[in-house]
């Protein structure tokens, strides 16, 4: 016996132990209803054509102010042109969310 007197578990009983966890969360699919297929290709339809609208929409955007504003960066890296537009991101999603609650 090991010095404090107690035994070391077995390998089986380990096992049954490190895959205790395994259980509750093969069971949280079947109470919460499982995650199809076909949802996750909608949603990203969805993000695919989203990107491509503001893919095309970029120039028109520029011309009316956004991509300009303070906070919205544009550097040089690897002699690559990086454009990170977080204001405008935050004005846009704030207008539409204002848009979204109105109606």
């Amino acid at each position: 016996m090991p010095e404090g007197g107690h035994r070391q578990p077995s390998g089986a009983a380990l096992a049954r132990r490190s895959l205790a966890w395994v259980v509750p969360l093969a069971s949280v699919g079947e109470r919460c209803g499982t995650w199809k297929r076909t949802e996750m290709i909608r949603w990203l339809l969805a993000v695919f054509v989203a990107l491509v609208l503001i893919n095309s929409l970029t120039p028109w955007l520029q011309r009316i102010g956004l991509g300009r504003l303070p906070g919205d960066f544009k550097f040089r890296l690897f002699g690559r042109h990086v454009f990170v537009p977080l204001a405008s991101t935050v004005l846009v999603s704030v207008l539409v969310g204002l848009l979204l609650r109105w109606l």
